[in-house]
């Protein structure tokens, strides 16, 4: 069946020019559809090119060799050249005005060219016109034969020459390609799928362009490459409809604003910067490596890859299929081509002949060009556990098999030790340890220096790498026994820093596996419970590990059971003798699960007095002089509050207890307790002042709260009636106001007011105290002065005149001159007399 024709010619309108139009059709065409056409074969020259060319010029215009699906689903196949119409000047001469030639045909929905050429094929064919038939009505076509110029060899060295732009061009041309439903299916046909951009070509001539086209098609599947829209040259190239466009390089600069609809390819500027590739994860990174891989396939003059790649199970347009056929036609790949490769070979394993399957085996062995990744590794790793399972139920070709796995299974050991990084699965430790003997002792000879050394490293943060040695080791018969200590506490670090560590699946599966350094961790562990509880007991509220089995592990059970909360009343006791039951050992055993109790209940503060002096008669003091909770006690009793009275009694006990511990400065401030408590129990002996001062200058720096509990018990114990010979004559000469403002507090207290009111012997004593020594110092005067303003004459007006002469006599047995002073000091003014007389007046009635 011929295809339909339309020649179309573009010039510019004038009595001499034709004007634009359709000036030779096969009859038959709807004239909607050749709307549509006209549309898509406008032509504009290069810019910068003669508005009135000779004869020799349109030769060197720009082709546009186009394919173009149209909205019925037929396609057009359409070139277009620059042309010249020759016009007399009136003197003899032609000179000629430019213009364009497009002569098409309609390729019908299904359908492809006669004798089932691509649409490429026909770039240059003979068949082409470049002006219309006299008849103006051109017969249905025929054929389009091509003239060769896309060779083999021709493409091979074009791809040669634009090695540096092939893997993005593959890539773009992945991107545009939807593998469910090919290509040209989206909204607009001409344009793919719509999120893919369209591939702009800046090349220097359509040629080149029509070339970049081939080698697409070449690396297409029929099915693909088919309804594949191109055209070789364009000036708007924002505005083209078709999938892959070219431009000249003057004409960059009418569109060098951005545009993600459009991804260029300035094959005559430098050459671009290699770029690594996209997440795994990325909708882009099948076509990243889909691209890498056709264009290494170009570059190693293999384009039949692709037709095998075709052919196999799933493999049109599957980078797995195409990376597994290219390193069977020994082709090169990178790290991400191998791994596809290898994963497909895993997936398609029983579609595969054991030939092929040894082949690709072969290739992945041989030594790369850049590094493994742990992609790559776990690839491998698969894909010898995919070979391994086929294998064993079937037999099938037992030494190629046998063959395949120890090769595949020596460079998957190899893989796991000398890269940088552990594999992102486990490796199949049951299945890798059934390879021969004498492969494993070959290999243990070969890797035993990088393993012993992988394991031993404890500077890395990836503790999942010596882990995975360890497996490594365990497999080929390494002993490791001495570095597992090491490994151990490696871990632990790695797993108190970051508990998700303990979920990685190499760390999950030697722990679940590997008894001996099971043992070892928990070990450790135990022991770094024992020096940070607190830390250990997020580490177990984050991970589950398994603490059944024989091992005691006491500080680690105790961990396991936190938090202990102390009971409904505040008592710590109880919540710390709950912790010592969890841990299973005695603490006059293990005296550091003490610590490690003492800590969990208390945490970073310590017991009250009360708890630490019940908890110290309970344990002994040896228990914790080898805990080292000793300073926790110190601390109850240092850090108690003001009005604490425990606090006294403990200071007592430790200073008993720990005699040889207790450094001067604590020992000052225990003792300084310990003064409180012979205060408070009558037993001190003076002088109390020196004392309570040389006590607190050896104790400096002094616990603000403790320096304010000695001075306030000191300055009421002065206040009493029984206070020793001269210690109020050391208050006033002290120098301390500290002191002086504690005692003029504490004769401000309700309890001295309500004894003086009680008491005429106490209020002289108080009046004689008050009026002693004056001038001895300001401060004294006035603390003094304020007392017997204050504290005393309120308390002696309210006293009847039984009780003030009672005072005046206990005064007259200081001395009469003392008498005397209090009866002048009592002596009220005019009003005072007045409101008393009037007072007793009212009494006597």
């Amino acid at each position: 069946m011929g295809l339909a024709q339309l020649h179309y010619t573009s010039a510019p309108p004038g009595p001499d020019g034709p004007g634009s139009g359709f000036v030779a059709v096969t009859p038959g065409i709807p004239r909607s559809l050749l709307d549509e056409v006209e549309r898509l074969i406008g032509y504009e020259p290069p810019e910068g090119a003669p508005p009135h060319p000779t004869d020799a010029e349109p030769a060197s215009l720009p082709q546009a060799f186009s394919h173009s699906v149209l909205s019925d689903g037929s396609r057009l196949l359409a070139r277009t050249v620059g042309t010249m119409t020759a016009t007399g000047t009136g003197t003899g001469t032609a000179t000629g005005t430019g213009g364009s030639h497009t002569h098409a045909v309609l390729l019908p929905r299904d359908a492809g060219l006669p004798g089932g050429g691509l649409p490429i094929s026909a770039w240059n064919s003979v068949r082409w016109a470049t002006s219309a038939p006299e008849s103006g009505t051109p017969a249905p076509l025929e054929e389009l034969p091509p003239l060769g110029l896309l060779g083999r060899d021709v493409l091979v060295g074009f791809a040669a020459a634009r090695a540096p732009w092939l893997a993005r061009f593959f890539a773009g041309l992945r991107e545009q390609t939807n593998t469910d439903t090919g290509i040209g299916t989206d909204t607009d046909s001409n344009t793919g799928t719509g999120t893919s951009a369209r591939i702009v070509l800046v090349e220097r001539s359509s040629a080149d362009v029509a070339q970049w086209i081939a080698l697409a098609c070449a690396a297409l599947p029929r099915e693909h490459a088919e309804p594949l829209t191109f055209t070789t040259y364009t000036r708007r190239p924002r505005e083209a409809t078709q999938r892959i466009v070219g431009v000249l390089p003057d004409g960059v600069r009418e569109w060098t604003e951005p545009d993600q609809r459009l991804r260029v390819l300035d094959c005559t500027g430098r050459a671009p910067a290699p770029t690594g590739p996209p997440p795994s994860a990325s909708p882009r990174y099948a076509a990243y490596v889909w691209g890498e891989i056709a264009a290494r396939v170009w570059l190693g003059r293999a384009p039949e890859v692709f037709t095998e790649a075709a052919a196999l199970p799933g493999g049109a347009l599957s980078h797995g299929a195409l990376a597994f056929a290219a390193l069977c036609a020994d082709i090169t790949l990178g790290p991400e081509g191998r791994t596809e490769a290898a994963t497909w070979a895993g997936r398609h394993a029983r579609e595969l002949s054991p030939g092929r399957l040894h082949r690709l085996v072969e290739a992945l062995a041989a030594p790369a060009e850049d590094h493994r990744t742990e992609a790559e590794c776990a690839a491998l790793a698969r894909l010898f556990t995919a070979l391994d399972t086929l294998a064993r139920p079937t037999g099938r070709d037992g030494g190629r098999t046998a063959a395949t796995l120890g090769v595949l299974g020596a460079l998957v050991l190899t893989t796991a030790v000398r890269m940088d990084r552990v594999p992102q699965e486990p490796l199949p430790e049951a299945e890798l340890s059934a390879l021969p003997e004498e492969l494993k002792r070959r290999l243990a000879d070969e890797l035993a220096p990088g393993l012993l050394a992988g394991i031993a490293d404890d500077t890395g943060p990836d503790i999942a790498r010596p882990v995975e040695l360890l497996r490594v080791a365990a497999i080929l018969g390494v002993d490791c026994t001495e570095l597992l200590p090491g490994l151990a506490a490696h871990l632990v670090r790695a797993l108190s820093t970051d508990p998700e560590t303990a979920r990685v699946p190499a760390v999950r599966t030697v722990l679940e596996d590997h008894f001996e350094l099971r043992t070892a961790l928990l070990g450790a562990l135990d022991a770094h419970a024992a020096d940070d509880p607190a830390a250990a007991t997020r580490l177990l509220g984050a991970v589950d590990l398994p603490l059944g089995g024989v091992q005691t592990l006491p500080h680690l059970r105790m961990c396991a059971g936190a938090p202990w909360t102390r009971e409904a009343d505040g008592d710590g006791l109880s919540a710390l003798h709950a912790a010592l039951r969890a841990c299973g050992v005695s603490a006059f055993t293990d005296p550091l699960v003490l610590r490690t109790a003492v800590r969990l209940v208390w945490g970073g503060g310590a017991p009250t007095a009360g708890e630490a002096g019940r908890l110290l008669g309970e344990t002994g003091s040896d228990a914790h002089r080898a805990a080292g909770t000793w300073t926790t006690l110190v601390r109850a009793a240092l850090d108690s509050p003001a009005d604490d009275p425990d606090a006294p009694d403990l200071a007592h006990d430790l200073l008993r207890c720990f005699p040889d511990r207790l450094e001067p400065r604590v020992r000052g401030a225990l003792l300084l307790l310990d003064f409180l408590r012979e205060l408070g129990s009558g037993r001190a002996e003076p002088p109390w002042t020196e004392r309570a001062l040389s006590l607190r200058a050896d104790t400096e720096p002094v616990e603000p709260t403790l320096l304010d509990r000695l001075f306030t018990t000191l300055g009421r114990q002065l206040l009493s009636e029984e206070r020793p010979e001269g210690e109020l004559y050391t208050l006033i000469h002290c120098g301390e106001p500290a002191l002086l403002t504690a005692y003029a507090a504490a004769a401000q207290e309700p309890r001295v007011a309500d004894r003086l009111r009680t008491s005429p012997a106490y209020a002289a004593h108080c009046f004689v105290a008050w009026s002693s020594l004056p001038g001895a110092s300001a401060a004294w005067d006035t603390t003094r002065t304020a007392l017997r303003d204050k504290v005393l004459r309120p308390a002696v007006r309210a006293l009847p005149d039984a009780d003030v002469a009672a005072v005046e006599h206990h005064l007259e047995q200081e001395g009469a001159h003392r008498a005397e002073e209090f009866r002048a000091w009592n002596r009220p003014g005019t009003l005072s007399r007045l409101g008393r007389r009037f007072g007793s007046l009212g009494r006597q009635r």
